[in-house]
């Protein structure tokens, strides 16, 4: 086990391998396993490229050879900005092959964040786009990589410019990963992003066995087989996307089609092209697929079913979904710490509108507990407590973190307040933690203000999620101002030189004269959602 990450007890080690949940496979194995069964079988369309699972092995082999012939070896630590583009998927398998452990990072993470992730990880290499929507990733490498100094390699998928030292992908040297040690399915793949509460991210560190049962275990709940037709327009790099997508499509046999965006004039002509069986949206987009859609101009008749999630699909948007798009609708719930669930396709329809989906291992635990970690009563709202065979037991290198976020007995608190229905079905009803959740982009609320505080002109701030029919949260900052009160766009502006991710920044400004207290003397969300919501 890597040093800092938190051990699976043998215990349960020992009952999920017997239960077969977990196997002696790793994900680099998993594809060429699809490779030797179905060499010709399509498994990945991006843009003009069309890979055949043995097309795709032998890329995955090729790239692996040289990241290994350019000094990337087990054990290293490759931090991951690209967006929906065709070097991704074999990149990843290829790190996977070669033991090195990808740290997924967003395409719209700016300098705060990769600069962190880099440095907290120790990272060896920084694997960037060119451009993406604007915005020059070439020019935020070099930044990153002047001041961190275990980074030795920046690879670009595309030009890399005037830039001496960075590295095209497609410029690797050719290797030869024959000789290298076999990883141990036991062991760390890869590193994914919590929502986190306080500060940036926190790591969370997946292996190849219990990563792969939860993709593994999403195909077989959803019924995915080798005629399934996956479309990913999410960014690809998040957990959801990755397991109820790339693995869970990659265990079936299927095709992944990945989409560089989810609007409809960008998504729709590839569902008609390619066939679309199956896709995964949040709320706000799906609000803009049920719009176009009336228009007609594409044929949809190839989806079986459109999957939600990433925030709470209201039921009265809900009922509008199947109408729309004529397809089924599957409600969805999951976390980069792993627990996920899903309608199953005999779900009375009421069910599927009113909860968020079933675990999807029959070996998931659930616990819903008051503040005292006691159960509340059936059907009662209390905190989601989970525990499974791919839910994490600690994050990586935190463990005054992971003291307060898992239980003695390995329980993991979500932090999400849920209610069960006789059928085991999970209603969520928000939030524990100050987390606004952005249209499944999740933002510490801390960690802004803490930027926030920076200004000059701000004396106190709170960051409040406000209810929003589209995005489910926009952020409302609300600042005690210092002198001259800020702007929206002052602070925009302000959150940008610091290199904090656009999606953080607040949707709305209120200014107040002091911010509200509890009775002991903390400052009330609550009521400044009241006031302002």
């Amino acid at each position: 086990m890597l040093d800092g990450c938190t051990p699976w007890p043998e215990e349960f080690a020992e009952r999920y391998r017997a239960a077969g949940r977990w196997r002696d496979e790793t994900l680099g194995e998993l594809l060429a396993r699809q490779a030797r069964d179905r060499p010709g079988k399509t498994a990945l369309v991006v843009g003009a490229h069309r890979w055949s699972y043995a097309e795709l092995d032998a890329r995955t082999t090729h790239l692996a050879g040289g990241l290994h012939a350019a000094g990337i070896g087990p054990g290293d630590r490759v931090v991951v900005q690209l967006p929906n583009l065709p070097e991704l998927v074999p990149l990843l398998f290829a790190l996977f092959r070669i033991g090195a452990l990808p740290v997924m990072a967003l395409p719209a993470h700016r300098g705060s964040e990769i600069g962190y992730f880099c440095e907290f990880t120790e990272a060896v290499a920084y694997v960037i786009p060119d451009t993406h929507a604007g915005f020059d990733h070439r020019e935020l490498a070099a930044e990153v990589a002047a001041r961190v100094p275990t980074l030795k390699h920046v690879l670009v998928a595309g030009d890399v410019g005037d830039h001496d030292g960075f590295t095209a992908l497609d410029g690797l040297p050719a290797g030869d990963v024959s000789g290298l040690p076999r990883p141990d399915p036991a062991d760390v793949a890869l590193f994914l992003l919590s929502g986190g509460t306080t500060g940036v991210p926190k790591l969370v560190p997946r292996g190849h066995q219990e990563w792969s049962y939860s993709g593994r275990a999403v195909a077989e709940s959803c019924g995915y087989d080798q005629d399934t037709v996956h479309m990913v327009s999410l960014p690809l790099c998040h957990n959801w996307p990755l397991t109820h997508g790339l693995l869970a499509t990659f265990h079936a046999g299927g095709t992944l089609v990945l989409a560089p965006g989810p609007s409809p004039d960008v998504a729709f002509p590839l569902v008609e092209r390619e066939g679309v069986t199956e896709t995964g949206l949040v709320p706000g987009v799906a609000l803009l697929w049920m719009e176009a859609a009336d228009w007609g101009e594409h044929d949809l008749s190839s989806l079986r079913r459109v999957t939600i999630g990433g925030t709470k699909l209201q039921p009265e948007m809900a009922r509008r979904v199947e109408p729309a798009l004529g397809c089924r609708l599957q409600q969805a719930f999951g976390m980069a710490e792993g627990l996920c669930g899903f309608h199953r396709w005999d779900d009375p329809q009421e069910v599927v509108l009113m909860s968020q989906g079933l675990p999807v291992s029959p070996d998931d635990e659930l616990r819903v507990v008051d503040e005292e970690d006691t159960d509340v009563a059936p059907g009662e709202v209390g905190q989601l407590l989970a525990r499974g065979p791919y839910t994490v037991r600690g994050y990586y290198r935190a463990p005054e973190h992971n003291a307060r976020t898992f239980t003695e007995d390995g329980f993991y608190r979500t932090g999400d307040l849920v209610r069960l229905l006789p059928t085991g079905h999970v209603v969520f009803e928000g939030r524990v933690k100050d987390q606004i959740n952005r249209g499944g982009d999740k933002i510490a609320a801390e960690e802004v203000e803490n930027h926030l505080l920076a200004h000059p002109n701000v004396r106190e701030v709170a960051l409040v999620g406000l209810p929003d029919e589209v995005l489910g949260e926009r952020g409302c900052a609300c600042v005690v101002p210092r002198g001259e009160a800020p702007t929206l766009a002052g602070l925009a502006a302000f959150l940008r030189e610091r290199g904090v991710a656009a999606y953080k920044f607040p949707d709305r400004l209120e200014i107040v004269p002091a911010l509200p207290a509890t009775a002991l003397g903390k400052v009330s969300k609550k009521k400044l959602i009241a006031m302002f919501g």
